[in-house]
């Protein structure tokens, strides 16, 4: 792929997840999921041209950007690994989640999470997680990994590539019924 196309992607996926970062409110340690189809963002159906480069210019976009903020990502792998997750053994350690033995490969596992997998300092795969906000490009599902209550975050990039683009941060619940008086400030 051109030089010149991977750096659009990569600038395309650091604006998405700023976009979604500035709307989500989270906070240092807390999570965010990312599914990425990099056959979607190539133009392709998913699943059927895994691009390792394509996902690495995504990866690099959204990574770059969590690690500033100290957010944990969490690379979910396709559903030929059951849309396991990939993320730093620290991070499984801390929230007590069972490591499974895996390592992600572009047509197992996908070509975005290969790419966490090498690129994580101690990458772990686990099956699942609970993610405080979410990113999933080409529609690869990633509602199964986010907090109760998922709620949609309209942003103003749609597209990463030629890949569909839908964000969703997370709430807590409402609970009390009619007479409940709610904080604005986690709505």
């Amino acid at each position: 792929m051109e030089e010149k196309i991977l750096k659009q992607i990569k600038e395309e996926a650091r604006q998405a997840v700023t976009e979604l970062l500035e709307q989500a409110r989270l906070s240092e340690g807390d999570i965010l999921v990312v599914g990425c189809s990099s056959s979607e963002v190539t133009g392709e159906r998913i699943g059927t041209s895994s691009s390792l480069e394509t996902a690495e210019a995504v990866f690099e976009g959204i990574y770059e950007v969590v690690q500033e903020k100290g957010i944990y990502l969490a690379a979910q792998c396709c559903e030929h690994l059951n849309r396991a997750l990939i993320i730093e053994r620290e991070l499984a350690k801390r929230e007590r989640l069972p490591v499974v033995n895996v390592v992600p490969q572009p047509k197992a596992g996908g070509s975005f999470a290969t790419t966490a997998y090498k690129r994580f300092l101690q990458p772990a795969a686990v099956e699942k997680i609970r993610a405080n906000a979410g990113m999933d490009i080409g529609d690869t599902l990633i509602g199964m990994h986010l907090v109760e209550v998922a709620v949609p975050v309209r942003i103003p990039t749609k597209k990463i590539g030629q890949a569909h683009l839908v964000c969703a941060r997370t709430r807590g619940k409402f609970i009390g019924g009619e007479r409940a008086v709610y904080d604005r400030e986690m709505l």
